[in-house]
């Protein structure tokens, strides 16, 4: 009997199963809590973010500065400056990759252990791999997402929205004019509608494409509890098992959609194997919406605590674009992100060895005052707010970006021309996961 026997193997996935959890999980949260209590920063960062608004961690940003633009801890280096965390993004001497999976013992467990399903932190998803693959798989998406292509969803992004904002009038004469969660109700649903039909997807399953994207955006912490690991695995068991089947639909049945494009796209003659489509298909389904639910409720929140900016936006709405890049700047959906060095290097005169972690953190280098004058004041007149990183740099530079910025433009603009005396309740709750930063709830009345 071998292991790939059909009796034995479901005992094998048994034992997969904690061993993931532990070297992807238990090991780094043991660790970096260790350092923690030690004084690491960057062990303090990993365990403060959890819940945390991002707002709360500006002074360990600031005393993370003081040591200069890369601070060297116990575990890993930190980049907190604006030049440092570009370098880093931008340089082939770094590679992306779980640090989990930098040495050793870890290493081969978490190959063995693998999920067997597709994960955006695991190979092939465009956010751990790297050229020639990286390549392969970005040429092949940027052909059926290309900048053009989002222009023209503009009017259709404007026209969603008005629907949206037409259905939170039903709600609010309905429900006597009590407060509404603009997450639920408006943040989620105006990207998941646009994102899905840019990919094809029904409106009948919107619904569950939100279930997806909420189950799957803890995978990108380390140091999850076993109850909230299940659940992670579990949903993106189901998002898996879904979007093979949305895919086969696809190829039977192709549509006027993006996602059809893909599965018929070629470089040079060579297009992407049926788990390289179901991976980028995936991340280009659940990242063309999860950050900007994000985007758009820290922008809503901002705006309604900065009501001197929300004024100047009213006056000239020419400036809705590039409030959209200070609301990035000021509270970025994505926290932070890892690189490995692939060579011993230096990065502005700091050495680096080979396989050291280096963790970039973006909201801190959106904050550096070397590039952005008095970076603590919320200001959509910026004149540089878009040198911010909140969509990385480099070859790993958010494909959407453009789309993102499209819909935030869009559905702030709109909201608040509805909505001009909206105000915000009590209650409101950040996301709990790490990376990943928004609010998981707003209530607001949204009028007087």
């Amino acid at each position: 009997m071998t292991l790939l026997d059909p009796v034995t193997k479901p005992v094998v996935n048994q034992f997969k199963t904690p061993v993931r959890w532990g070297v992807n999980h238990v090991v780094p949260r043991t660790f970096f809590r260790a350092a923690a209590r030690r004084g690491d920063l960057q062990g303090q960062l990993i365990a403060a973010a959890p819940g945390a608004h991002t707002f709360e961690l500006l002074d360990l940003f600031e005393e993370a500065r003081s040591h200069g633009p890369i601070v060297s801890g116990r575990l890993t280096h930190m980049a907190v400056d604006h030049a440092a965390v570009k370098e880093v993004l931008s340089s082939n001497d770094f590679r992306t990759g779980m640090p989990s999976r930098a040495a050793g013992l870890m290493q081969r467990l978490g190959a063995w252990a693998a999920l067997d399903v597709i994960s955006p932190v695991e190979p092939p998803s465009l956010l751990v791999t790297d050229p020639p693959d990286h390549t392969r798989y970005r040429k092949l998406v940027t052909k059926v997402f290309s900048v053009r292509a989002v222009q023209q969803l503009q009017d259709r992004t404007a026209e969603i929205a008005l629907g949206l904002l037409d259905d939170l009038d039903k709600r609010v004469s309905d429900n006597g004019g009590r407060p509404v969660d603009l997450v639920d109700a408006y943040c989620s649903l105006l990207p998941v509608t646009v994102i899905a039909e840019i990919l094809g997807v029904p409106l009948e399953d919107r619904a569950k494409v939100l279930e997806f994207g909420t189950a799957a955006a803890p995978s990108l912490d380390m140091g999850l509890d076993w109850r909230t690991f299940r659940q992670v695995e579990g949903g993106l068991r189901e998002f898996d098992a879904w979007l093979t089947e949305h895919l086969e639909e696809l190829r039977r049945n192709p549509g006027d959609n993006l996602l059809s494009e893909l599965v018929a796209a070629q470089d040079d003659g060579v297009g992407l194997t049926p788990h390289e489509l179901k991976s980028t298909a995936g991340l280009v389904l659940a990242a063309g919406f999860e950050t900007t639910v994000n985007l758009l409720g820290n922008g809503i929140a901002l705006l309604h605590e900065h009501p001197d900016q929300l004024a100047l936006l009213q006056q000239d709405p020419s400036l809705w674009a590039n409030a959209v890049d200070e609301v990035l700047r000021y509270d970025p959906p994505v926290l932070l992100t890892g690189r490995i060095a692939d060579r011993n290097t230096e990065v502005l005169g700091h050495r680096i060895s080979e396989g050291a972690i280096v963790s970039t953190v973006l909201a801190a280098a959106n904050r550096d005052p070397k590039v952005f004058t008095d970076p603590a004041r919320f200001d959509v007149t910026r004149e540089n707010a878009k040198e911010h990183l909140s969509f990385s740099s480099g070859r790993h530079y958010c494909l959407g970006a453009a789309l993102a910025r499209m819909e935030g433009e869009v559905g702030l603009r709109m909201l608040f021309e509805r909505y001009p005396d909206l105000r915000l309740e009590s209650g409101a709750h950040r996301r709990s996961t790490r990376i990943l930063r928004g609010y998981e709830t707003l209530p607001a009345r949204l009028r007087g």
